[in-house]
């Protein structure tokens, strides 16, 4: 059975040591963190062992999950590699290419794994439609949320949208040929708000929209291709698919004809709507069961290193395009 330890326990370091706590899957050895109140805090929320001293937990382990602020990623990361640990690093991988791009030589040259937390690879609603995306043509990102200081220190396109880059990079599998973005910093010194073109070699466009200055949250793709239609909500856990009907065959002549006259929606369309909100596990939980997982059985992880440098990349590009 796979050790595990956690460095960070801030918000969302709670909820990895949250879950982690009560898997049966590995053996949680303990945390650490460096703001020393906060970690025997949540060590004594969830009763686990509490390192004052980061190298003394990963004498202890096997994986390491690192849920840091960004600019932290590489330097943890890097030292657990080199003890022979597996880690996890939340997204984005590191805040730089050439920093990502080590880790993933150093773990290969180790035979250690990495995996980056694109949760939203894990999200049921994904899960319900990986298997059925074949060749889009055109998808549309939202995401958007009302301002917290978490995630400030990145621009937003780091922060949110490489969610979504992470996303159409698995499903689209060719080279992007260009990006063009706008964007602009509103409450922070950073980019707040940003958008983005991303079109590829073989003709396919994704149009994706960031912003942590909202008045609401909202996280919506919609996948265009050439059969059908998908549109995700990931909040409520819901996909829609349109595809073109069966009966469409039978009432096509009265169309060619411009007779619409007794056809109705459901003779030129299939409306399937798909409610996810009932799985037994969250994102979180079957995200991290993917990685000890993998790491137990020898696999590689559904989001490795390379998949969040090549994400890391093109977030790059865009912020390079808006400050431009």
């Amino acid at each position: 059975m796979q050790r595990v330890g956690i460095a960070g326990v801030g918000k969302f370091g709670k909820n990895h040591t949250r879950i982690l706590s009560k898997n049966e899957n590995c053996e949680f050895i303990g945390l650490y963190d460096i703001d020393s109140k906060r970690a025997n805090e949540i060590g004594e929320k969830y009763k686990t062992a509490v390192y004052k001293d980061y190298d003394q937990l990963l004498a202890e382990i096997d994986i390491l999950i690192i849920v840091v602020t960004t600019i932290s990623h590489y330097e943890l990361a890097k030292k657990a590699l080199e003890n022979g640990i597996h880690v996890f690093i939340e997204k984005p991988i590191t805040a730089k290419l050439r920093q990502a791009k080590e880790l993933v030589q150093l773990a290969d040259e180790k035979g250690l794994k990495i995996q980056v937390g694109h949760i939203e690879r894990f999200n049921p609603v994904v899960l319900e439609i990986e298997d059925k995306i074949k060749d889009p043509i055109f998808i549309e990102c939202h995401r958007i949320a009302p301002f917290t200081p978490r995630g400030t220190d990145v621009p937003v396109v780091l922060e949110l949208m490489i969610h979504d880059i992470d996303l159409i990079l698995s499903f689209v599998h060719n080279k992007v040929k260009n990006i063009s973005a706008s964007g602009s910093s509103v409450m922070t010194k950073k980019i707040d708000i940003a958008n983005a073109r991303i079109e590829f070699e073989n003709g396919a466009v994704a149009n994706v929209t960031s912003s942590r200055i909202s008045l609401k949250r909202s996280r919506k793709l919609r996948f265009f291709q050439k059969d059908s239609y998908f549109s995700l909500d990931f909040q409520s856990k819901k996909v829609k698919c349109v595809k073109k009907s069966k009966k469409l065959y039978k009432v096509m002549p009265k169309i060619m004809l411009g007779k619409y006259e007794g056809i109705d929606i459901e003779d030129v369309v299939d409306i399937k709507n798909i409610d996810s909100s009932e799985q037994m596990k969250d994102s979180l939980t079957i995200e991290l069961e993917s990685f000890i997982k993998a790491v137990e059985e020898d696999t590689k992880p559904i989001v490795d290193g390379k998949a969040g440098a090549r994400a890391l990349e093109i977030a790059l590009k865009i912020v390079e395009e808006i400050n431009k």
